[in-house]
């Protein structure tokens, strides 16, 4: 076994491989760049390495600068985590070169699957069933309209050395394949250092299951399950399951054998992944294969008992996989959530700055439930432009998929973020989604069920009224401390209201609260009571109570005229008043947003990459105006309506903060 390894990678993926090589007692090796200096990888391993600038194609994608790293620390096996190298060919080689173990597949296998375009025709050789497309290299935009037009729209631009959805694009017309084609070259060379583009048919209504493979250097190749990763946008995964509520055992038994066998065509070792798309009638197309780790591994984990990364590490030592097929069963049900730095209220737009609050769930194992939350930040530390946006991958386990996702979405009430925009909100709003929860779901459930964006979960009646319960009961000890503090009278309580009216959701609740040493019973006026118990005390930030015995947990802050609560994907501004202070409020007048409606703001912080007008241009409805770099993806900024470019305030190359102007219209 290795003594010593580097994690050529940042972030969740180099925390989680650290943590399975001290599990088998192997020295870690961290490399990092400008903006990592102070990241958690870097803490957690044996030994850190700088490498360079901020940006990837400055640091962690360059082969000499991590080679130097492995030389200066006698490292005998470089893990790559995904992205960055992880399916680079000329990176593999250099290690084998070196005489380093690559935790990985062989370069052939890399370089045959690794390269969209050969896997496909490698698969269609194995007997694997194929989406039908242009596997040849594309020259240009005209090219690229041509072939889209005869294969039929829709259909997928994608990055030939491609993964994790960039350089990928849907084309539904010529305009958006010429549009979708540059935009993916362009992501896929910053990304990978390969601009390569392929086009495929686009299947309508599709599910994106994918089946886990792992294999040995002796021949031996099992499957372990498929994984449901349905839940996208902009073609990257957001919340994985295993196994999938869709599969019955014959196509599960079947999607394995051609994914071993196309893996066997490639002499396949280590863990890799093949995904599928598969259709209403289950039937499957071969989509790509990973020939590395994914980020959704943990819920195969989960339900199989596997650490992935351990076998990965024991195959590239030359290790015998000690399982057959007949050792992998499914245990259970498991759930993982994307927790992402962007704004699902702005389009999912990435965002950075500090987090100033980060405090996921405790993570817990029993036999009848998981927590898991795999991780690269910590409170206090910065989410960087230069990275993908991922903050953590929040898993559940459980007995089956219903109680997984209740677990789930205990775990998402309890897990605080503060400090930039993220993805909590709505990924606790799919969580209590019917569709969802019905396991009828499709890749295209966000475009779907949010068609016009995410601006958050509209709550029942009855949990509104939960929530008015707990924001009256919080509020009486809100009062209490108060009169504690001035030390206005000694029987304090007497000073503290007992009826109030409670502001929230568009509903106006008349309350009244009486309360004991236990609790408070809280009274609405057409009759229906909760009691609540709580320890909560003012400034937690996460209030846990039980409301008729039933737990509900909210995030919590105070204001000047009650809360903001935060509960199952909604935001909501809480006024509490005493009767006579809401009659007058109604007297009130609202403020009005100022007018932005002539102004192009920047939607998410960023680079401007192009410009695409001038002073003095008409535009029409849908036009380009600009494109936006963040977080490695390119954003495409459109007119809305027609006018006439009055002032252009930003430039190529120039680095803007969330709603700087970019442009102005007369």
């Amino acid at each position: 076994m290795f003594k010593k390894i580097l994690i050529a990678n940042r972030g969740e993926i180099a925390c989680r491989v650290i943590k399975s090589a001290q599990k088998l007692g192997i020295k870690t090796v961290a490399v990092y760049s400008d903006a990592d200096r102070h990241a958690l990888h870097v803490k957690m391993a044996d030994e850190a390495v700088h490498i360079g600038p901020s940006p990837a194609n400055q640091s962690y994608i360059v082969i000499d600068k991590i080679m130097d790293a492995v030389r200066q620390t006698g490292a005998e096996a470089v893990h790559p985590g995904y992205g960055f190298l992880s399916e680079n060919m000329k990176f593999a080689e250099a290690l084998e070169a070196a005489g380093v173990a690559f935790i990985g597949p062989p370069s052939g296998a890399i370089e045959a699957m690794g390269d969209k375009i050969t896997s496909k025709k490698l698969a269609a050789e194995a007997g694997v069933s194929t989406v039908p497309g242009h596997m040849g290299l594309i020259a240009d935009a005209d090219e690229a309209v041509k072939i889209a037009a005869e294969i039929g729209y829709p259909v997928m631009l994608k990055a030939s050395a491609g993964g994790g959805g960039k350089g990928m694009r849907i084309a539904w017309n010529d305009q958006e394949a010429r549009e979708g084609f540059q935009s993916s070259k362009n992501e896929a060379a910053a990304s990978f250092g390969d601009d390569r583009i392929f086009i495929e048919k686009f299947v309508t209504q599709p599910r994106h299951i994918e089946i886990q493979v792992l294999g040995d250097t002796h021949g031996n190749i099992l499957w372990l399950n498929e994984r449901e990763c349905s839940i996208q946008r902009r073609n990257q995964k957001v919340i994985e399951e295993a196994p999938s509520p869709f599969l019955d055992a014959a196509t599960r038994k079947a999607m394995g054998e051609q994914a071993v066998a196309l893996a066997r065509a490639v002499n396949y070792c280590s863990a890799g992944t093949v995904e599928f798309i598969v259709d209403g009638a289950r039937n499957f197309y071969f989509l790509e294969m990973n020939t590395r780790l994914q980020v959704e591994h943990p819920v195969t984990e989960l339900i199989t008992g596997i650490d992935l990364v351990e076998q990965m590490i024991r195959v590239a030592a030359g290790e015998t996989l000690t399982l057959t097929q007949d050792d992998i069963g499914i245990n259970g049900w498991a759930i993982e959530s994307r927790l992402y730095a962007e704004d699902p209220y702005r389009g999912f737009l990435p965002s950075i700055g500090r987090l100033t609050r980060y405090r996921p769930p405790a993570e817990m194992a029993s036999e009848k439930r998981v927590v898991r939350n795999d991780t690269g930040v910590f409170e206090g530390g910065e989410i960087s432009m230069f990275y993908d946006p991922m903050v953590a991958k929040l898993c559940t386990w459980a007995p089956d998929r219903t109680a997984a996702i209740v677990a789930m979405r205990e775990a998402l009430d309890e897990f605080e973020v503060e400090g930039i925009g993220h993805n909590i909100p709505f990924l606790s709003a799919v969580m209590d989604h019917e569709r969802f929860m019905s396991g009828n779901i499709t890749t295209a459930f966000i475009e779907e069920e949010y068609p016009d964006g995410f601006e958050g979960a509209t709550l029942p009646d009855a949990t509104l009224k939960r929530l008015a319960a707990a924001t009256a009961a919080m509020h009486r000890v809100s009062e209490i401390r108060q009169a504690r503090v001035s030390g206005r009278m000694n029987n304090h309580e007497r000073r503290v209201g007992t009826d109030w009216v409670i502001s929230l959701g568009g509903h106006d609740f008349s309350v009244s609260i009486r309360a004991d040493h236990d609790g408070s019973d809280v009274e609405f006026a057409d009759g229906v009571r909760h009691r609540v118990m709580s320890d909560w005390t003012p400034g937690q930030s996460l209030a846990d109570l039980r409301i008729d015995g039933a737990r509900l947990v909210a995030k919590v802050s105070q204001s000047a005229t009650g809360f903001r609560l935060r509960h199952r994907g909604a935001d909501l501004v809480v006024h509490v008043r005493t009767p006579r202070i809401f009659e007058l409020s109604r007297h009130m007048l609202e403020k009005q947003a100022p007018d932005t409606s002539r102004l192009l703001l920047c939607p998410m912080p960023g680079l401007v990459v192009s410009i695409a007008v001038a002073v003095g241009d008409e535009v029409q409805d849908g036009q380009v105006l600009c494109t936006v770099e963040a977080m490695k993806m390119e954003n495409v900024l459109r007119a809305e309506k027609k006018g006439k470019i009055a002032k252009i305030n930003a430039k190529p190359g120039e680095s803007l903060a969330v709603d700087d102007v970019i442009m102005e219209f007369e």
